[in-house]
């Protein structure tokens, strides 16, 4: 089994339900394409698979890298590689499952964007400009040069608007250009992304934030900042669900409100993300769940 099933979608699409089905139905591992799961004691926010969920399939890179540290890209690229390749010895189906797009992207093609020219001098410049005028000042200027880069980078994620100003600079293509040429990849994969109505799919997103803050959100971090595991400035604090309570003196109900706002405006960022990968196919896990199944059944080449 050469194959690498890989299911993605917008956040609270039902992903890690769909891929456990996938793992039993079809003999499978899970890997985490979640730039977020990987953090220890991050369970809440990050909505974790429970104890029950692991229970019923492998998961991978999950809750293995402590809060005071960083992981790249390539470090998840290095990982999952060593994965895949474990799994399939054992002749058993490797499946990516996340909604970190960057993450699959870079795991599927080898071209990367730390790969592009670098320069100190360029992004001093920017990290100048970004002092001086502001970040709203910095995006749009991005917004001039590469707008799709704009799509997938967020206002406030202003070290990526610096790189993809800094790639630009130097290469005179954009961040999309550059990630578009000659693109090969490495394994042969089967892509399924899952998605629902517009609607339907806030209200989830509206509903699981309600749900954790029920189970304990607001303890889980004020604990965290307690124990001084975390502060403001930690990359772990950069996810939804945790960036906002630190955003001035929000009353608990502001903050759920901004949580649930983030989320949609996420969930949007990523369907552009996905929309632009070759060879995705797309369901309304909803509806064409079964349609779904029967897709990956095809692709794996199973009667």
């Amino acid at each position: 089994m050469d194959k690498v099933l890989i299911i993605t979608g917008p956040t609270a699409s039902g992903k890690t339900e769909f891929a456990i089905e996938c793992a039993k139905k079809f003999n499978g591992e899970i890997i985490s394409a979640d730039s977020m799961q990987i953090y220890k004691d991050l369970n809440i926010g990050t909505a974790k698979p429970t104890k029950e969920e692991l229970s019923q399939a492998k998961h991978h890179l999950i809750d293995f890298v402590d809060l005071d540290k960083e992981y790249s890209v390539q470090q998840f690229v290095d990982n999952a590689l060593k994965l895949i390749e474990q799994i399939k010895a054992q002749g058993k189906l490797p499946i990516i499952v996340g909604g970190t797009g960057l993450y699959i992207k870079s795991l599927i093609f080898p071209y990367s964007f730390c790969e592009s020219p670098k320069s100190q001098e360029i992004r001093d410049k920017y990290s100048a400009l970004l002092k001086e005028k502001g970040k709203e000042y910095l995006y749009n200027l991005l917004l001039k040069k590469d707008k799709d880069a704009c799509q997938r980078i967020h206002i406030n994620d202003t070290k990526r608007v610096i790189r993809a100003l800094e790639i630009y600079e130097t290469t005179g293509k954009t961040k999309t250009q550059q990630n578009n040429e000659g693109l090969s990849p490495r394994f042969e994969y089967i892509l399924v992304a899952l998605n629902m109505d517009r609607s339907i799919l806030y209200k989830r997103i509206d509903e699981r934030v309600d749900k954790m803050f029920e189970n304990g959100l607001v303890q889980e971090i004020e604990t965290l900042i307690k124990n001084k595991l975390v502060d403001k400035s930690s990359q772990c604090m950069q996810a939804i669900g945790y960036k906002e309570f630190f955003n001035g003196d929000l009353a608990l109900n502001e903050i759920k409100e901004l949580i649930k706002k983030n989320s949609r405006n996420y969930a949007k960022r990523q369907l552009t993300f996905i929309r632009g990968m070759p060879n995705v196919m797309w369901f309304d896990i909803l509806k064409e769940k079964d349609k779904a199944l029967d897709y990956i059944k095809l692709k794996l080449g199973e009667k």
